[in-house]
């Protein structure tokens, strides 16, 4: 099977008057088709950096990014991107929200609208669709950004640390939500994070980078030998501690 994006050799540095700031070093790695991936590293290593180079915000100085047979370029409608704040506008409901990029790419249509009906009930938000973002939880106002992400059909979904700005125990709920609504959608999606067990509860594989300039490590398979795996039930699995003490070896081994 080909992969649905592939990253090769992709070097970037940061210029300033001060001087030249490497940021990440020949870093390479495949997404399959429907895969959940999740890159960790320390604070600061690059891994927001590498988000943006994937979805064309940046360009690299070395290295290639494709995505099917089709470099990644600026920019790339085919990429849904999650941000660490939710960026829903107080002014309008909820349901406007969700519709907000359907109206700046004209593409408002009576099936459109249908699908984010169907989406708000299926993914219970339906009964706060006139309700204004401050009136919902953090985990709600998330859910809510991932519908508005989704309704634009992106062929992958990029997720920059999403759920950082919720407490532990939504943040838990959040993930569980989440990793199940882009399994029954069927969407590949690449998440950074510094939170291991999110990443080992969430992802297929973990991508493991170095302090900065990052380099790749160290990619894990996640092999929970579980048969319907969600994210919660993949903290409870006998294999959850095994991964995490793994990727904490990995991540600390020269601190």
């Amino acid at each position: 099977m080909k992969p649905l994006l592939e990253v090769r050799d992709v070097s970037l540095s940061y210029h300033s008057l001060s001087g030249e700031t490497p940021a990440l070093s020949n870093i390479s790695f495949d997404l399959m088709p429907g895969e959940f991936l999740a890159i960790a590293g320390p604070s600061g290593c690059g891994k927001s950096t590498l988000l943006n180079l994937i979805s064309g915000l940046l360009t690299p100085e070395k290295g290639s990014i494709y995505m099917g047979d089709q470099p990644v370029g600026t920019p790339n409608t085919r990429i849904g991107y999650m941000l660490q704040k939710d960026h829903l506008l107080e002014w309008r409901s909820i349901y406007r929200n969700i519709i907000l990029g359907l109206e700046i790419r004209h593409q408002l249509t009576p099936a459109k609208k249908e699908l984010a009906d169907q989406m708000l009930a299926t993914y219970g938000l339906d009964k706060f669709r006139n309700a204004r973002p401050s009136q919902l939880s953090g985990g709600m106002r998330q859910r809510a950004a991932l519908i508005r992400t989704l309704l634009l059909k992106p062929e992958l979904l990029l997720l920059d640390e999403p759920f950082s700005a919720l407490d532990y125990q939504t943040r838990l709920n959040v993930n569980d939500d989440i990793g199940k609504i882009l399994k029954k959608e069927n969407k590949p999606a690449i998440l950074v994070t510094h939170d291991i067990g999110e990443a080992i509860s969430m992802a297929d594989r973990v991508v493991i980078l170095s302090k900065r300039p990052a380099v790749v490590k160290k990619i894990v398979p996640i092999e929970l030998g579980l048969k319907d795996r969600t994210p919660m039930s993949s903290r409870n699995a006998s294999l959850f501690k095994y991964y995490f003490n793994l990727i904490w070896k990995e991540l600390n081994q020269n601190e």
